[in-house]
């Protein structure tokens, strides 16, 4: 029996993580054969590929011939690219390079996924057109895999994002998963589900499928300004539960790498082009974590 494959072909780096599993699933779900490859996660579901590996990444392009290339794969944890700078440029920086320049060679669109963190947070909200001045070492590396991106690959794009949250295999994959009751609540944060970064990255390669002049930096992010503290307590009123442990700390982090405190991200170019869906946070969030809830019984009567 013959398998109806669709002719379009995306491939996915990093499609073992939170956001390349969403935008696997997206493509996947929307008449694209995707392809998805990791590293330490990898099989069976996805092609086991390292991305330091040029001879590795050559081929598996070649061999696919993309027409669309997701980077998603990277050290995205400041504190550990401040502790791990070499690993962290060699991913960030100079996969992402190697993986322009074959994406260039064979002709396929790449969106490289960056970071609201390319910005020090002090005038927001940010255009594509302002000036990038990252605090960190994560958005220096972020900042120089984007300008490699596009050196080696004049037709690409950088979609910059803020915070992510979805689907989790393990609650630790989260960026709100916090034992302790302390609570950020200086930095301003706009949570983003992966699954409205999915659809922007699918409507992106679609849109430039149609129109070649689709290139360059993007911005996309959720549109509501909230702290950690007030994403815990949204979080705790979603489901029903206690907040009154929690303390919101209004000083600025003195541990760790430094952060931006508001990198709001304008997301006006990408809307103009028709591009864009959020999530309401309250939604997303009792969608992505209502898995975890351990109490079925209690889960029905709030639910139900």
């Amino acid at each position: 029996e013959d398998v109806d494959i669709p002719s379009r072909r995306v491939l996915i780096t990093g499609a073992t993580g939170l956001l390349g599993r969403a935008v696997f699933k997206e493509f996947n779900e929307n008449n694209w054969n995707a392809v998805g490859c990791g590293y330490r996660r990898a099989q069976p579901r996805f092609e086991q590929i390292n991305l330091l590996d040029s001879i590795a990444v050559h081929d598996i392009i070649h061999d696919f011939q993309p027409h669309v290339i997701v980077h998603c794969a990277a050290e995205r944890r400041p504190d550990v690219v401040e502790s791990q700078p070499d690993a962290a440029s060699q991913l960030n920086v100079a996969a992402s390079g190697n993986l322009a320049k074959e994406a260039a060679g064979v002709g396929a669109f790449l969106i490289y996924i960056s970071t609201d963190y390319v910005f020090d947070g002090t005038s927001p909200p940010y255009k594509e057109t302002d000036v990038p001045n990252p605090l960190n070492l994560y958005g220096k590396t972020k900042l120089e895999g984007e300008k490699a991106v596009l050196e080696n690959n004049e037709d690409a794009a950088v979609l910059r994002i803020p915070v992510l949250y979805g689907e989790v295999e393990r609650l630790e994959e989260s960026a709100f998963s916090n034992k302790s009751a302390n609570m950020d609540h200086w930095q301003q944060r706009f949570p983003t589900n992966v699954k409205d970064v999915a659809a922007v990255c699918r409507q992106l390669a679609e849109k430039r499928m149609l129109d070649p002049s689709v290139k360059g930096t993007f911005h996309w992010s959720g549109n509501e300004q909230m702290t950690k503290y007030e994403m815990a307590c949204a979080i705790a009123d979603a489901f029903n539960l206690p907040s009154s442990h929690l303390r919101p700390i209004t000083d600025c982090p003195v541990v760790g790498a430094l952060r931006p405190r508001n990198a709001q991200l304008d997301c006006s170019k990408l809307e103009m082009l028709g591009i864009g869906q959020r999530t309401p946070f309250r939604a997303g969030i009792k969608e992505s974590l209502w898995p975890f809830l351990v109490d079925k019984r209690w889960r029905q009567t709030v639910f139900h």
